[in-house]
């Protein structure tokens, strides 16, 4: 979820990838999790939100050594593989004077982990009305902020060398599925990049998402083959995932 106060909010990740689609094309990856993005600086009135959660039957999963320890919320009714954890911009060093790691924060009483380049996804983030009648479990109508699909798809590509090897596959397969998701209309990500993505980002940043397709998806690798081996029931070879990266990345960042 994308919060710029408390009532404004989307999600990151697959859920981002379900709610684009206005039609059905593939099931896209799934998780058990919802990411909710915070800026630093998050206004909440009222309750905090760590409050809210609990009284709301989320169970709080303390996880880590670091300080504030990571946390998972965690639904404790129905389905309780579903859980949500909050997010937010690193900003400087992962490394405090004394060597401690500075990569978690309190925010309206939650711990948030930071993330570099997340401050992406809270810029110019595109609304989207959920309702029981689309398909979605909630009480009635709800509107909610999605990251754009060009923010996505740079921050993806921007911190894949700081990802573990599991999770830069998931993250190819994101790519992959956002690309597909925007097939006949990669013009809007390409819009999107050039008016507000793209003027946001340090030149050495720019060149970077530039020689993306080169780097990431010029053949096949390891990682795109783990892509490919994690969409299950999709019928999707290392090829088909390579390709349709490469192509959607040219028309839509070159």
């Amino acid at each position: 979820m994308i919060a710029s106060s408390l009532s404004a909010g989307g999600r990151t990740a697959s859920t981002a990838c379900i709610l684009w689609r206005s039609h059905s094309i593939n099931e896209p990856l799934g998780t058990f999790d919802a990411d909710v993005a915070v800026p630093l600086d998050l206004h909440v009135t009222g309750e905090q939100i760590r409050e809210r959660l609990l009284a709301r039957e989320f169970r709080e999963e303390l996880m880590g050594d670091t300080q504030p320890p990571a946390a998972h919320y965690r639904v404790q009714s129905g389905d309780n593989s579903f859980y949500a954890e909050f997010l937010t911009p690193l900003e400087g060093s992962t490394v405090k004077r004394g060597g401690k790691r500075d990569v978690t924060v309190r925010i309206s009483s939650v711990p948030v982990q930071k993330l570099r380049h997340l401050e992406l996804l809270l810029k110019n983030p595109w609304e989207v009305m959920i309702a029981p009648a689309l398909g979605f479990p909630t009480p009635g109508v709800r509107r909610i902020l999605v990251p754009n699909p060009a923010a996505f798809l740079v921050q993806k590509i921007l911190i894949q060398e700081k990802r573990s090897r599991d999770k830069r596959a998931k993250d190819i397969l994101y790519l992959h599925d956002t690309i597909e998701t925007f097939g006949s209309n990669l013009g809007a990500i390409r819009e999107q990049w050039e008016t507000t993505v793209r003027p946001a980002l340090h030149p050495n940043a720019v060149r970077l998402v530039e020689r993306a397709a080169n780097v990431y998806f010029r053949e096949v690798t390891d990682t795109i083959r783990e892509a490919s081996r994690i969409a299950i029931g999709r019928n999707l070879t290392p090829e088909m995932v390579r390709e349709l990266c490469a192509y959607g990345w040219e028309q839509a960042f070159l």
